[in-house]
């Protein structure tokens, strides 16, 4: 997973040499694009924004020289939970009868991890605590414990993702069927931990991928409270990249007020606005930047209420939407319009009394189509919508 450059690329590209990441004139845009390539951006028409022509070498080639430049920035900036921290979890720290919830709830508490990773190390932990005398004792407790992780939050795309890819990932090998009991479990231990690992690894190379698609003087529109667009915008900005950022509120929890906080706190411009006000200001923006809480084999991916129409206007007004969302978010759904998601509801204060027999709206997040989404910046490389189903065959398989 970690070798494997995005699906898009061209394998003629691979016998060229590529320039190692850097800011300024020694990044990406320096790079020889091939005359195939070149031929592949041409922009026909001359109506859509200078923003494509100009930009078309970041869009052109990405290798997977580039890819494992990144991984290996990653490397040098250690996890913030170590595996050794994360093998000395909440359920070995006393003698208390292992609870996969709890466990769950514990990493889930810390602010900088996301809720697929918690339950990873849950499901984790669920297999170092277990009793279990046969392979296939232990393979029927961690199926249990998933689906309790599952159906602990229906609602939650990337926890049912990340659950599904942490059980093919450590239980899918013919290995297991020629190896003693005690060894079968230490590799599955082995793997859980591993995949945790990559798991904590992937903000930090989603953030490294993106770096030269942000340039110096541009106006980025981001919507919500992605963790991984923060950690892309704060790699940027102590990179020493100048670039502004528009924040939506993101009503009904204020999300966008959040956001605006962490990056003034990083000293960099920012200006908040109100939801509907995305059209007034998409004139003066060159790139929307959103996260995911999943992305679905169309390529298209289901985010916060309010995702999908500012993508429609982006997508109007010729502005690229890139989309940064980790690889344990890709799940196998496949909704073909905003009624097919399940359903996740949160409480809507209006600040005044509503009308008796009004209906209020309270779904908590919307679909977007692949067609209005430029990129993906995944831990596995950078993606088009369109390869995302090939993607998720490599990883279910």
């Amino acid at each position: 997973m970690w070798t494997r450059s995005a699906s898009f690329i061209l394998d003629k590209t691979r016998s060229h040499t590529t320039p190692p990441l850097g800011g300024g004139e020694k990044g990406l845009s320096s790079l020889s694009i091939m005359p195939e390539a070149k031929t592949l951006f041409e922009n026909p028409n001359p109506t859509i924004s200078a923003y494509y022509q100009t930009r078309a070498e970041h869009h052109g080639v990405v290798t997977s020289d580039w890819l494992a430049q990144a991984q290996a920035a990653v490397g040098r900036d250690p996890p913030s939970d170590p595996p050794e921290k994360a093998a000395k979890s909440a359920a070995a720290a006393d003698e208390r009868v292992f609870s996969v919830i709890d466990e769950f709830n514990y990493w889930r508490k810390k602010p900088d991890l996301a809720e697929a990773v918690a339950a990873i190390m849950a499901l984790g932990a669920a297999i170092r605590s277990s009793e279990a005398t046969t392979m296939m004792e232990l393979e029927i407790e961690l199926k249990k414990a998933s689906d309790t992780l599952k159906s602990s939050d229906t609602t939650s795309i990337s926890l049912s993702a990340g659950c599904d890819l942490f059980m093919r990932y450590v239980t899918r090998t013919s290995a297991l069927e020629y190896e003693d009991f005690n060894a079968a479990k230490s590799r599955l231990i082995e793997r859980a931990e591993k995949f945790g690992e990559i798991s904590l690894k992937a903000r930090r190379t989603i953030a490294m991928l993106s770096q030269d698609f942000i340039f110096d003087g541009c106006a980025i529109l981001v919507h919500g409270f992605s963790r991984v667009v923060l950690e892309v915008l704060k790699t940027a900005a102590s990179s020493g990249k100048l670039f502004r950022v528009f924040c939506t509120e993101g009503r009904p929890d204020w999300t966008g007020v959040r956001l605006s906080k962490e990056l003034a706190a990083l000293g960099v411009p920012v200006k908040l606005l109100i939801d509907s006000a995305v059209a007034y200001i998409m004139d003066e923006v060159d790139m929307v930047f959103v996260g995911a809480d999943g992305v679905v084999e169309s390529g298209g991916i289901i985010n916060m209420m309010g995702t999908y129409h500012i993508a429609l206007v982006a997508h109007g007004m010729n502005k690229p939407v890139y989309v940064a969302a980790e690889s344990y978010k890709f799940a196998r759904l496949c909704p073909l319009d905003q009624k097919d998601l399940a359903p996740a509801h949160r409480p809507i204060n209006f600040g005044v009394p509503i009308p008796t027999g009004v209906e209020v709206e309270t779904s908590a997040r919307d679909y977007t189509p692949p067609q209005y989404l430029t990129l993906l910046f995944t831990d596995l490389g950078v993606l088009t919508p369109s390869v995302v189903s090939d993607e998720l065959i490599q990883l279910y398989l």
